[in-house]
């Protein structure tokens, strides 16, 4: 009878293997991708969605748009709000006036680790809610209105 690996379990330990990383890398903030791991242990993509799912079970991991996982830390706040209510607290919280120029789309996909297109569909939301005003193509979005927070919550 030949000797062969049980693949049940492996998914644990596999989670196992990249909880380990997460907790001796402080700095990791996003696990590596299905491919990546069923590259490294030779395993099927079930097997590594498992994987996955158990870390999130743990509370090690969360899914982020893109089939991507984010590593959670414990006492670390994330802002899970929509990004366009994310995006309007900067009028308030830089105290932007009426009339004042609003950053481009570019220096906001930075500042919130999105995508440019992503955050051109939160400032047209808040442009079609009258807090922005748009000033064309090229030219700098202003300040229409100041969010009030109990009103979008």
């Amino acid at each position: 009878m030949s000797q062969q690996a049980s693949p049940r379990g492996t998914f644990l330990k596999i989670a196992d293997a990249v909880k380990a990383r997460v907790e001796a890398n402080p700095d990791m903030m996003e696990l590596p991708s299905a491919a990546d791991l069923m590259s490294e242990f030779d395993i099927s993509r079930g097997v590594a969605l498992r994987a996955f799912a158990a870390l999130h079970k743990d509370g090690v991991a969360e899914p982020v748009p893109g089939g991507r996982w984010r590593v959670v830390r414990a006492g670390e706040r994330t802002d899970r709000r929509p990004l366009e209510q994310r995006i309007a607290d900067i009028i308030t919280d830089e105290g932007l006036s009426l009339g004042a120029a609003f950053p481009s789309a570019s220096a906001l996909a930075e500042r919130f680790g999105v995508s440019r297109p992503t955050v051109t569909k939160a400032l047209d939301k808040l442009e079609a809610a009258g807090v922005l005003a748009s000033g064309g193509q090229g030219r700098v979005r202003t300040v229409r209105a100041v969010p009030i927070r109990e009103e979008r919550s």
